[in-house]
């Protein structure tokens, strides 16, 4: 199978299916990721530990600091304690908090996190209606690249340049 075709059917599994986790797996919390594809976790009593991700997920699926995970226990571990079985998105813990499945103690935590984002996402001011003359000579609010040199043509030049 290939890179592309795996990578869509990891992302259509997450983003399409709805995740109720068992008796044995848990609902976490992401704190940090130190490398090497492991993720430290809070689990809703406040434990800490390691988890691991599974490779099906590596470079196809990217976990920050303050997502939500599903994770299955491992029994052998003495620092990596699970394993990540499913990556839960803002509509998965909606859903979950509706079913009453969600921790209580993530549920500040989630409301947080989902304003956060709301408030990340600038909201557009609305644009003063202006003549277009104004609009076209006034370029000052365009983005100015800092990689190229600035060449200044003054209107003095350019009539010099057209009368001959």
């Amino acid at each position: 199978m290939s890179q592309a075709t795996k990578r869509k059917h990891v992302v259509k599994e997450l983003l399409g299916e709805h995740m109720v986790p068992s008796d044995h797996q848990q609902i976490v919390r992401v704190l940090r990721t130190p490398g090497n594809n492991l993720h430290e976790v809070e689990t809703a009593q406040g434990q800490r530990f390691l988890v691991s991700m599974p490779s099906k997920y590596r470079k196809n699926i990217w976990i920050k600091r303050g997502d939500f995970l599903i994770v299955d226990p491992i029994e052998e571990g003495e620092k990596v304690k699970a394993e990540i079985s499913f990556v839960l998105c803002k509509d998965h813990v909606r859903s979950l908090q509706k079913e009453g499945l969600w921790p209580e103690a993530f549920s500040e935590v989630a409301k947080k996190h989902n304003n956060r984002n709301r408030q990340t996402q600038p909201e557009l001011p609305a644009e003063p209606q202006s003549s277009e003359e104004s609009s076209s000579e006034d370029d000052s609010d365009l983005f100015v690249n800092t990689n190229r040199r600035q060449y200044h043509e003054s209107e003095e030049e350019s009539e010099e340049e057209e009368a001959p």
